[in-house]
């Protein structure tokens, strides 16, 4: 079997859990190091048993939990170079389990592969994930401003598909706990999805044999979970289709163990 499940994601966080019965991989470490092994626990897996850590990009919502986790537990960081240089300029540089990949190689984790393809995002070098176990395979494309050519031929054909639905344009623009430089960077290519362009994205990947889709990243502030759920459902039916599995990741909670098939 191989399953995912969402530890939790947002602005304040973002971390996952993948599982076969051979391998358990962590896809970042933006929450806690308590909230990552208090999370973990409660699926009953102690962090001893990860067999590494695969990480898209170095901002603090996505690796800022990993100094003290990996303080604790020494494990494999899966990322590319550019990543791992940003992340070791801070106080990270005690750690020396690095499994370095140029972006756009394949690799395995024990019965995982795992594609890596380049998305935009204003980081180092920004990636999403492929992870195919046997013939399951679940897409992973959080944090970028725009879904490229690439990014779509990269994720066509994947079952299960975790993407971004960071803000709702209309409740980013009318903000104003943030100024318009700041909402600029958001709405850019190397910014951030909102709900409009991943619903676009989800429509143009039909026929393809997704099953479901993960909507995560949402903004505290600028999006709600209803809204972005209303509009993936609203572009699906446009495109005729209303029977793909739609789900909204949580900030706060464990999200249910999805089976990938």
């Amino acid at each position: 079997m191989f399953s995912l499940t969402i530890l939790g994601s947002g602005s304040a966080g973002n971390c996952a859990v993948v599982e076969t019965g051979a391998c358990k991989l962590l896809i970042d470490g933006g929450l806690s190091a308590r909230q990552i092994t208090m999370r973990l626990a409660s699926l009953g897996i102690d962090p001893a048993q990860l067999d590494g850590i695969l990480l898209t990009h170095e901002h603090i919502d996505h690796a800022g939990g990993l100094r003290v986790f990996c303080k604790k537990n020494d494990l494999p960081i899966y990322c590319n170079r550019l990543t791992a240089e940003a992340i070791r300029s801070g106080d990270f540089d005690f750690h020396k389990n690095w499994r370095l990949f140029t972006t756009g190689a394949d690799f395995c984790v024990k019965d995982i592969c795992v594609q890596t393809f380049t998305v935009l995002h204003d980081a180092a070098d920004p990636v999403g994930f492929v992870l195919n176990h046997g013939d399951a395979s679940l897409g992973f494309c959080t944090d970028l401003g725009f879904v490229t050519k690439l990014v779509s031929e990269r994720i066509r054909r994947v079952r299960t598909l975790v993407i971004e639905t960071n803000h709702d344009v209309k409740l980013l623009q009318n903000d104003t706990h943030r100024p318009w430089p700041i909402k600029q960077r958001i709405m850019s290519q190397h910014g951030h999805l909102s709900n409009e362009a991943a619903a676009s994205a989800l429509a143009d990947l039909l026929g393809n044999g997704l099953q479901r889709a993960i909507l995560c990243h949402l903004s505290r502030d600028c999006n709600r979970p209803e809204l972005a759920i209303e509009t993936a459902r609203l572009h699906l039916e446009r495109a005729g289709e209303n029977s793909l599995d739609l789900h909204c990741a949580s900030q706060s909670e464990v999200g249910p163990r999805f089976v990938i098939e």
